[in-house]
């Protein structure tokens, strides 16, 4: 049986963002799952489904269950990297449409700001790529940049663009980190980290958590907010290691993207928001072209001269995304959010006027899990 349309997103929130100092990752996690439970209408006691994952809790299923003084009949701390929330919303779909959970909370936290802005990751270096010194995850993008650039003629100026777009969704958004005016020129030249990626070609540091409540869609009619329904999703892997890539260009967001669309019922021209996971300006240069918004090669283009900033042709990452809005370490947690809320039209000055189905892609690892998630109003179904 398809989960299509069988649960809904009915309560969503992120903890207190950017700079929190005096909180540990499990405070930041609370503060967001209680929120969410409040924007759902529904009791801590009644969640009996827990989804979560850390770089600070190798058992974080445990660890979250008891802070939270919850004793969840399901738990799953499946971890893919930044992608994992993204992809326990298919777990949730699953476990709720086979009786073994009916509330579902799906949690995360993190203080990577604030513990010297650090990327904390359980990852263990690669022997084989270590040799060459590599800055871990940063010198991996710019690898399969480097590659886009020289096969398909990629330009610098695309890759600032994306950052440059960011910016302008983020300035319309009070709850991002960076809303200072950015131009092209700023992206460009700002400090060299791994060529051809500038500091402002790589995500924010910052502090902070999300959360996201999921139930069956007949609770979910009867909540008091406006819920928002899972229509397709789909999970993909290709390799672990920068090194074992199959092709630099082509993530397995091709997979995960297909499994979504078959599963919806949809295709890429039917979607009016898309929310990428945009640790770096290829990612979504690289999404778009392997979720099938444009054609292999085509990304640079497809991103240049403001076409999906505000008034461009795609929204793309309308709360400002990991380059602009936050990025606690796995950022995949936050497309979730902003796609619902772009669907319950609760976004403000950034609203996209309209909006009925959403995407939000995360992305795991060194461009090594790919998960994508499709979601739509009741009159999608």
């Amino acid at each position: 049986m398809s989960p299509r349309g069988t649960t809904a997103v009915v309560g969503v929130a992120e903890s207190d963002l950017g700079e929190v100092p005096g909180m540990s990752p499990l405070d930041l996690a609370g503060q967001a799952a209680v929120r969410a439970l409040a924007d759902a209408g529904i009791p801590k006691s009644e969640v009996d489904g827990l989804f979560t994952a850390s770089s600070y809790y190798p058992m974080s299923g445990m660890d979250t269950a008891e802070y939270l003084g919850i004793r969840p009949s399901y738990v799953d701390g499946s971890t893919i990297g930044g992608s994992s929330f993204v992809s326990h919303l298919l777990h949730a779909a699953a476990a709720i449409g086979a009786g073994l959970c009916t509330t579902a909370l799906i949690v995360y936290g993190s203080t990577q700001r604030s513990d010297g802005g650090r990327l904390v990751s359980p990852s263990k270096p690669n022997p084989y790529e270590a040799p060459y010194r590599p800055r871990y995850p940063i010198s991996m993008y710019a690898l399969a940049a480097a590659r886009h650039m020289h096969e398909f003629g990629t330009t610098r100026e695309q890759l600032a663009d994306v950052a440059v777009a960011a910016r302008q969704w983020a300035r319309l958004n009070p709850a991002a980190f960076a809303r200072e005016p950015l131009t092209r020129q700023d992206v460009l030249s700002s400090r060299m980290i791994s060529d051809p990626l500038t500091a402002l070609d790589c995500c924010l540091v910052t502090d902070g958590g999300g959360a996201v409540v999921v139930t069956g869609a007949d609770r979910a009619r009867r909540s008091p907010g406006r819920p928002v329904f899972l229509l397709g999703a789909g999970e993909a892997t290709s390799h672990r290691s920068i090194s074992a890539m199959p092709d630099l260009t082509t993530t397995a967001a091709v997979d995960s993207g297909a499994r979504a669309f078959r599963m919806a019922g949809l295709r890429p021209s039917d979607v009016d928001v898309v929310e990428l996971y945009d640790a770096f300006t290829i990612n979504p240069v690289l999404f778009l072209e392997d979720l099938g918004f444009c054609a292999k090669g085509e990304g640079g283009g497809f991103v240049a001269d403001g076409r999906i900033a505000p008034g461009g042709a795609l929204p793309v990452n309308t709360n400002g995304g990991g380059l602009s809005y936050c990025h606690p370490g796995m950022y995949g947690i936050f497309t979730i959010i902003e796609a619902v809320r772009q669907l319950r039209g609760e976004c403000g000055p950034r609203q996209v006027d309209g909006a009925e189905v959403a995407l939000a892609h995360g992305n795991g690892g060194v461009l090594s899990s790919q998960v994508t998630a499709l979601f739509g109003t009741e009159g999608t179904l």
